[in-house]
């Protein structure tokens, strides 16, 4: 990544949201090339990643990973012109929803910044998604990578029908699943059919790129 845009990886890990905006705008406004672009996205990127290594060392909490994530967010609508323009690339595919019968979104949604951030396209179906629309979703954009996500023990039942579907769709080998949410553990991740888990979006998004990467 170029040292020219170092600030704006500073200014997102430091949670310092109007620094972060107006390094945004800025570089927009000087109408950068598509190289340009991709060295602003990844700065991005950076600074999410810090964020995530953060939590993981203890100095950041959910609320800090809340936050990033919206700050994010309005920083990804700012970049949206020279994005679009600069024809960005993308590292792949991501469909994900809350379990059937979860309407939790908090943690998946701080996964999709994390994502984004990383450069993947993602298409989020919201909560309470039924194994049929994933399936949908899965032939239509044909993702790397399918998420489920949930908070509730329950969750743990109806991700494995969301994966079982995927199957009856002959739609399976065709990409991976990750799972994710508190309740979730290798002993479940084996017992559904995932290909990994996740407790939290940092680690989440090293194991989608190692696989997109590989």
């Amino acid at each position: 990544m170029s040292a020219k845009y170092q600030h704006i990886t500073d200014a997102l890990a430091q949670l310092e949201e109007e620094a972060l905006v107006q390094a945004l705008k800025d570089a927009v406004e000087a109408g950068p090339s598509a190289e340009e672009a991709q060295d602003i996205v990844n700065a991005c990127t950076m600074g999410m990643e810090k964020v995530g290594d953060l939590f993981e060392e203890g100095e950041y909490f959910v609320g800090d990973l809340i936050y990033a994530a919206d700050i994010l967010k309005d920083g990804m609508e700012i970049l949206a012109p020279c994005i679009g323009a600069g024809g960005v690339s993308k590292l792949g595919k991501l469909v994900i929803g809350s379990a059937p019968g979860d309407l939790h979104d908090i943690g998946k949604n701080i996964f999709i910044a994390m994502m984004e951030a990383a450069g993947f396209e993602v298409h989020d179906l919201g909560i309470d998604v039924a194994p049929e629309k994933f399936v949908e979703k899965v032939k239509e954009v044909q993702p790397d990578i399918v998420g489920i996500s949930g908070l509730l023990t329950l969750s743990l039942d109806t991700m494995g029908d969301v994966i079982n579907a995927l199957k009856q769709a002959g739609l399976r080998d065709g990409v991976k699943v990750m799972i994710g949410g508190n309740p979730v553990s290798e002993a479940v991740q084996k017992r559904v059919g995932a290909d990994a888990h996740s407790t939290n979006a940092a680690t989440g998004v090293k194991q989608c790129k190692e696989w997109v990467v590989a």
